[in-house]
């Protein structure tokens, strides 16, 4: 089975075994891509990379990462593997700095070395941008980090566009917006749709941070999907940003939740948490016009599927 009515590429996912990636492993392996995974499971799951694909349990950041370079020969790079806690981050910038910098680094120099034709890196359109000057913001926003999460983020577009300028390693890079869906962690700090809806459905009392008037543009995993397999073969050398160009607040993704799960408590109200931006959302029409990708699936019907995975997890979780 060809993709897309192109030739079948050998592929490596970096966080091949996280939320993102796992998604992205599973569509390539479908549409007949030969993949091999790296993940250090410090996040991810084994049990979410898909069986087709060649699995290494790894660090992006150790120097055997070139042996799997050498064994895989791969012709595209989708380099997912990263540290994406903003609030560690903040609290251990170092340790950021090493896996989110020094081990994109490493990817990119076993790129040049084993002369992989492209690399596909998401950067973080959530919060490179600081606090926005207008919305939607487009990718000729100023960029403002207001974190070391988003400070590494912003340093690995520099030098991913270094690399081609002195080495001629194609790339696209991709600012994500919120994405969410199935396999994003309930339990961790980041994705709050998975958060409230595991904490509702285990009848839990969720807990928004600040005022809850706060908002993201939440995208739907799928579509982030779509947005990878698109650059595969297009957007070269092209920053892009995928969001859905839409801003909802955080008490409105509570309250749309509560909604759907019919839960009959109210959220409690924690501090803000530093280093995040407060309101943003993310001009697509670069991505429109580039790639002819636009979000197909609604908020609506995301935050439904989403509700709808761990309500079968709980249940599967239940029956043993």
């Amino acid at each position: 089975m060809k993709a897309r009515n192109e030739e079948a590429k050998r592929v490596l996912v970096t966080g091949g075994a996280g939320f993102i990636g796992s998604h992205i492993v599973d569509k390539l392996v479908e549409l007949g891509h030969s993949v091999a995974v790296v993940d250090d499971l410090s996040a991810g799951r084994k049990g979410y990379v898909n069986k087709q694909a060649h699995f290494y349990q790894m660090d992006i950041c150790s120097p055997q990462l070139s042996e799997v370079f050498k064994t895989e020969r791969p012709q595209i790079v989708n380099h997912h593997a990263a540290q994406i806690q903003v609030q560690r981050s903040v609290r251990e910038p170092i340790l950021d700095a090493q896996t989110n910098i020094l081990g994109s680094l490493n990817v990119l120099e076993n790129a040049r070395k084993y002369g992989v034709e492209k690399v596909v890196f998401p950067s973080s359109g959530g919060t490179i941008y600081g606090e926005p000057e207008y919305l939607p913001c487009d990718e000729g926003h100023p960029i403002r980090p207001l974190s070391p999460y988003a400070a590494a983020k912003y340093a690995v577009e520099t030098y991913i566009q270094l690399y081609r300028v002195t080495y001629g390693l194609s790339y696209t890079i991709l600012r994500y917006s919120s994405v969410y869906g199935p396999r994003q962690d309930p339990y961790g700090e980041a994705g709050v749709i998975a958060i409230f809806a595991q904490a509702m459905l285990d009848g839990r009392v969720p807990t928004i941070n600040g005022s809850g008037e706060q908002e993201r543009d939440f995208l739907y995993i799928d579509d982030v999907v779509e947005a990878n397999l698109m650059v595969m073969s297009g957007g070269e050398g092209q920053i892009l940003n995928i969001g859905t160009g839409r801003g909802t607040s955080v008490n409105s993704i509570f309250q749309q939740l509560k909604d759907i799960i019919r839960y009959s408590k109210e959220a409690v109200h924690g501090p803000p948490k530093p280093g995040e931006v407060f309101r943003i959302c993310l001009g697509i029409s670069k991505a429109q016009c580039d790639l002819g990708w636009l979000p197909r699936v609604s908020l609506q019907e995301g935050l439904q599927r989403t509700v709808d995975h761990f309500r079968s997890l709980s249940s599967t979780a239940g029956n043993q």
